[in-house]
C-alpha cells in the first residue's frame, strides 16, 4: 500500500481494518441555499394569461374585455399570427420584481350579483397569480364593462366553414 492508503486507515487492536478515516477537508461549493442563486423573471405576458385564465373560471363572468376590444379580439384570433391571445384580453398587468398590479375588464351575466362575481374573480386571480409566481398581488382592479342579457345573440358567430 501507498503511504497515503496506509494514512487513510486505521489499526485496531486486534490487527483488523477498521473503517478509513477522512483526511481531505471538505469544500462546499457556490455557499448558501441554491435556490437563492441566480434571479427569476416573470414576464408580463405570464401573469396576463394566468390572471386571465383565473377570471374565466368564475362562474357569473360571461367574457373579459370591453365590447370593442372583444370584436377586435374575434377578428385577431381568426387572423393566422394574430398578436394577442383571448386568454390575456380584457388583462392589464404591470410587473415589478416582488410585486404586481391587475386590471382587469369583465362582461357579467344578466342577474348574478356584481360584487360578488367581482370579489370571487379578485379572490381568484390573487390566489392563482401567488400560487404560481411568488409575486405578491398588490391590487386587481375590476371594470365591469357590459352585462350579457339572456336573449342577445353571441357575439362571435360558429363559423359557417368546416
Amino acid at each position: 500500500m501507498t503511504d497515503i492508503t496506509e494514512q487513510n486507515r486505521t489499526q485496531t487492536s486486534e490487527g483488523e481494518r477498521d473503517t478509513p478515516v477522512q483526511t481531505r477537508k471538505t469544500t462546499r461549493r457556490g455557499g448558501g441555499d441554491p435556490a437563492t442563486r441566480g434571479r427569476t423573471t416573470i414576464a408580463d405576458g405570464v401573469v396576463e394569461k394566468i390572471a386571465g385564465m383565473a377570471a374565466r373560471d368564475v362562474v357569473g363572468v360571461y367574457a373579459m374585455g370591453g365590447g370593442l376590444s372583444r370584436t377586435f379580439g374575434a377578428v385577431r384570433d381568426r387572423v393566422p399570427g394574430g398578436t394577442k391571445s383571448s386568454v390575456t384580453r380584457g388583462v392589464k398587468v404591470e410587473v415589478g420584481e416582488v410585486q404586481t398590479a391587475l386590471d382587469l375588464e369583465i362582461v357579467v351575466e344578466y342577474g348574478v350579483s356584481i360584487t360578488e362575481v367581482s370579489q370571487a374573480v379578485r379572490e381568484n386571480v390573487i390566489a392563482a397569480i401567488e400560487r404560481m409566481t411568488g409575486l405578491e398581488v398588490v391590487e386587481v382592479n375590476i371594470a365591469v364593462s357590459d352585462v350579457k342579457l339572456p336573449d342577445e345573440e353571441e357575439e362571435e358567430p360558429e363559423s359557417r366553414l368546416q
